[in-house]
């Protein structure tokens, strides 16, 4: 409560007059103006917390645009991230994903229509593993599924499954479609698995994403399930500079 009242003062001290901002007061003069303006106008205490929240969010959008500008290759051109769609594609779409992920198992159906409808999306995904050791073991096994060359086939089936992914689930699903389940073992000990969801979990954190499933296109990064529509609106945005 304390941060918070003081978060307020020192919103309300950027809206006093700028009379008072230049005169030499103390900090606890200031604190007093501060109280005697909130009991004259309690309605402006709403007013200095949007002043905090608008400016919080310009500092993040602001450190996310620097973000982008600066990991843009590891995003969309890292060679040990799967990448579906058109891989000569002219806009990239990347999507942050568990398979245990409820929001991210509807978002399913929205990308594929997308990629139906738009042949030039590149689609690379950024396994992040984070609701648990069934997740991880999913994470691992499609990853793994690439030396077989049946990792777009898993990823769909994985997504399209009831229940939770766990070791033995992902196994039944991994054999249904055809993959050598020994084989499969030993390739999800590789170190280039470890390796793409060690900087799954890097981007994620420098971006400030916080959950799945999370889109990156273009300079948009947007949180949640996104439908077909505004996929391709944000493919669109993306593609107009270079037109």
């Amino acid at each position: 409560m304390k941060n918070y009242i003081s978060m307020i003062v020192m919103a309300l001290s950027l809206a006093l007059p700028l009379q008072a901002a230049a005169q030499d007061i103390s900090e606890d003069r200031v604190r007093e103006l501060v109280l005697e303006t909130i009991r004259e106008n309690p309605e402006i205490v709403m007013e200095a917390v949007a002043i905090l929240e608008a400016r919080q969010a310009e500092a993040q959008a602001a450190s996310q645009a620097e973000v982008l500008s600066r990991e843009r290759d590891t995003l969309e051109r890292d060679p040990n991230a799967p990448v579906l769609g058109n891989p000569e594609g002219d806009v990239t779409v990347v999507e942050f994903f568990d398979y245990n992920c409820p929001y991210c198992r509807r978002a399913k159906p929205e990308i594929e229509a997308l990629l139906a409808a738009d042949p030039d999306v590149r689609l690379v995904y950024r396994e992040w593993p984070i609701l648990g050791e069934g997740s991880v073991f999913a994470t691992r096994a499609a990853l793994a599924a690439r030396e077989q060359g049946l990792y777009e086939d898993f990823h769909w089936a994985l997504m399209g499954m009831s229940g939770r992914a766990e070791e033995s689930s992902v196994l039944r699903i991994a054999e249904d479609i055809g993959l050598d389940i020994a084989q499969l073992r030993r390739d999800m000990e590789a170190p280039e698995i470890d390796a793409h969801i060690e900087t799954s979990m890097r981007l994620a954190q420098a971006l400030g994403i916080t959950g799945t499933p999370s889109f990156v296109v273009g300079d948009a990064l947007v949180p949640g399930v996104v439908d077909a529509e505004q996929l391709q609106t944000l493919v669109t945005d993306a593609r107009e500079p270079e037109q």
